[in-house]
């Protein structure tokens, strides 16, 4: 299949390639040129649309539910699932092509990769944590997550869940925004508890994800070999130089503390409404901090992807904020993108539209690298090379 007249954003340089055709083969674009293709070969024309990347967004959940005290820790995984699958495919018809689930009851996330995988359901590509592991009174308490103690606790709960299948390990490592009377500024788990899921998440050629909300956890789970921080409600200058000397990657999710309309009409408790106002300037200003630092920022929402929020897809939204927050256009293209590929260890495949890269990519009828805008109507979602919408 061939795809004709399309200015193709590179996500790399900030160039725009204007009027070319690119080929995709059994879901992959085999070569990208400035001839058109034979009159002989079927062609779909994009009629100069600009042509970018997949959404990846890497902080989702597919099964939360809301409001959290609603949670049934003993559901039938069926519900789940089929709570967890539309909300997939809700992501799909926004743009997002790949995710990264950081909790799912029930694994629902690696049930539903395999779904998709068999061509069952509909859905984004999916890089899973199966369920997050918390201490047993811990910010994961109630979400039916899998629970655990000490060091030896932590590495055969992480094993666990690598062994089902999970591409990285999600951890609690302080406090959070949720419930009454929670601070994200109380740590939660030991050196040895932390050093118990990293040895697992080695073993396996995994790495390990940390909720985490304020500088002194970040910094203790940083020694220990954490790879990817979110939403650092509260991150000062010394830990946001030091994220960024060791490489690791933030997920900021500024929607968090930003979407009260949203979490309003879901029915979220007032306290947990309460909690995130009350952050959000401190979190605004840790998030600007990151970004001087240079530390590879990606675009996650905490909250399902493809659900409204303002008018727009969480992940959108999201993006915006983080534009807003200070990332250059191209930088926050690179959040949505290259960066999350790298986060994702998927830089060889996916994130870009060029050679050897999956199919997947959305139209936008404006320059975005001019007017990020653009986004906001996007004309057409393809995987694969497949339409979407």
């Amino acid at each position: 299949m061939w795809f004709s007249n399309a200015h193709i954003v590179d996500v790399t340089s900030g160039e725009i390639h204007q009027n070319r055709h690119f080929e995709i083969v059994d879901g992959i674009i085999t070569r990208i040129q400035l001839d058109a293709p034979a009159a002989s070969e079927h062609s779909t024309d994009l009629n100069g649309q600009f042509v970018l990347p997949g959404i990846i967004s890497c902080h989702t959940h597919l099964s939360v539910v809301f409001p959290f005290s609603q949670t049934d820790e003993n559901e039938n995984p069926a519900l789940t699932a089929y709570r967890s699958g539309q909300r997939a495919r809700d992501a799909l018809l926004a743009g997002i092509t790949t995710i990264r689930c950081v909790h799912e009851q029930n694994q629902a996330d690696l049930l539903l990769r395999r779904a998709i995988q068999r061509g069952w359901s509909k859905g984004p590509r999916i890089f899973g944590a199966g369920r997050a592991i918390s201490r047993p009174q811990g910010h994961g308490s109630g979400a039916a997550c899998s629970y655990a103690e000490g060091f030896e606790g932590f590495y055969q709960a992480a094993i666990g869940e690598l062994e089902a299948g999970a591409d990285h390990i999600k951890i609690f490592i302080n406090g959070g925004l949720a419930h009454a009377g929670e601070s994200p500024d109380i740590p939660e788990m030991s050196d040895e508890e932390i050093a118990g899921a990293v040895k697992a998440a080695h073993e396996h050629d995994a790495y390990v994800v940390a909720h985490s909300g304020e500088s002194g956890a970040i910094a203790q789970a940083l020694r220990q070999g954490v790879r990817s921080f979110e939403h650092i409600y509260n991150l000062d200058e010394t830990t946001a130089q030091s994220l960024a000397s060791h490489g690791a990657f933030v997920t900021p999710t500024l929607c968090v503390t930003r979407s009260e309309s949203w979490m309003r009409k879901n029915g979220f408790e007032e306290h947990s409404i309460q909690n995130a106002l009350k952050a959000s300037d401190q979190h605004l200003v840790s998030v600007k901090r990151a970004i001087s630092a240079n530390i590879p920022m990606v675009n996650g929402t905490d909250y399902p992807p493809g659900d409204m929020v303002d008018g727009l897809p969480a992940a959108l939204h999201e993006m915006f904020l983080m534009h807003g927050a200070g990332l250059t256009p191209l930088q926050t293209l690179g959040s949505i993108s290259t960066i999350a590929a790298a986060l994702l260890k998927q830089s060889d495949t996916l994130g870009q539209v060029a050679p050897n890269y999956h199919g997947d990519f959305i139209t936008v009828t404006e320059n975005p690298l001019k007017n990020l805008d653009a986004l906001r109507n996007i004309t057409s979602v393809y995987q694969g090379g497949s339409l979407v919408r």
